[in-house]
């Protein structure tokens, strides 16, 4: 089953014709869904994955879901994938499994899992008997407040302020995105953080943005979490504090993350992950590419290890955590 978005940064028609062809090899039966609306293809997976199937030559559930589109729709396509549907889902709970091939605007999703590789590649390496690739069981992170499922990450203040601003500038894709970054920077007020990671306290003070997630990119070229890893039972976070210009932002991250050797910038690991606004007034955050509607001033994500079963390479990189990261999960260990 391949769900596309045809609202997204890089949709392309003939994209979804070959990756189609692609899959129909073999005699491979192959169903294609445009998302018509927000929550779509949650629903379109859902129901495909559990059916019901009724009815003489009634097709069972797909044995792999391809999610083409931006990180949005990826993680539309996970939430459909869960144990429920919606909420919480347990480790293994997912037995279809999940391949994500670029066609939006960032792709981080597809990144964190192919790197640099051609989509072509990593579908020939999926759909070939003797393909480098393998189903693997990645985390993802739990929205306690909302019960919504994460897949690539959440981040707090200008990143999401941003997504905001973008709703009302012309344009599309990257082009559009940047120029609303850059709006939304140029006024953009730190606001008083707090990110708590397993009960200890590991950023406090002038906050431009707090990242959590067990992607590394984010817009699919920015490394905020340079040592997050997709399925070590973790999650990771970075909150680049008010000594940074909003507008820095981008370059400090662009392939590296140079803000973590700043002043009033943290860096921790954990299962449990709480960020603030210590005014009381509601927190700016967005996930997986997608602004949130949300009124508390405090959000708490949580890991599920394993929850997730999703094609990629058979052995993925691994980055050690260097000075910079200040781990709360392994100094908890240690204690």
């Amino acid at each position: 089953m391949v769900i596309t978005n045809p609202a997204s940064g890089s949709y392309s028609p003939r994209l979804i014709e070959e990756i189609a062809e692609a899959c129909a090899g073999d005699g491979r039966e192959v169903t294609v869904h445009r998302t018509t609306a927000p929550g779509d293809a949650t629903t379109a997976v859902r129901r495909a994955v559990r059916g019901p199937f009724t009815g003489p030559g009634a097709a069972g559930p797909p044995d792999l879901v391809l999610a083409v589109g931006g990180d949005g729709t990826a993680r539309e396509a996970v939430q459909g994938l869960s144990a429920s549907g919606e909420g919480p889902v347990e480790p293994g709970a997912g037995s279809t499994p999940l391949l994500v091939l670029p066609g939006g605007t960032g792709n981080s999703g597809y990144r964190m899992i192919w790197g640099d590789r051609p989509w072509r590649a990593a579908l020939d390496a999926v759909l070939s008997p003797d393909g480098y690739a393998a189903p693997r069981r990645l985390d993802l992170a739990l929205f306690e407040e909302t019960g919504r499922l994460v897949f690539l990450g959440a981040c707090t203040g200008v990143i999401a302020q941003a997504l905001v601003t973008a709703r009302t500038t012309p344009g599309q894709g990257r082009p559009r995105y940047a120029r609303a970054f850059a709006d939304t920077a140029a006024v953009f007020e730190p606001y008083p953080g707090r990110v708590t990671v397993d009960g200890r306290v590991v950023h406090e003070g002038p906050t431009v943005l707090a990242n959590v997630g067990g992607g590394r990119y984010r817009g699919g070229q920015y490394l905020l979490l340079p040592y997050s890893e997709p399925d070590d039972g973790f999650l990771d976070v970075c909150a680049i504090g008010g000594d940074v210009a909003p507008a820095e932002v981008p370059d400090l991250t662009l392939g590296s993350n140079r803000a973590l050797d700043l002043p009033g910038c943290g860096y921790g690991r954990g299962r449990r992950i709480t960020l603030e606004r210590t005014d009381g007034r509601p927190l700016v955050i967005e996930h997986d590419g997608e602004y949130q509607e949300y009124e508390a001033s405090s959000a708490t994500l949580s890991v599920l290890p394993g929850a997730l079963t999703l094609w990629g390479p058979t052995a993925l990189a691994r980055r050690r955590p260097g000075a910079a990261m200040a781990s709360a999960a392994e100094s908890s260990d240690a204690a």
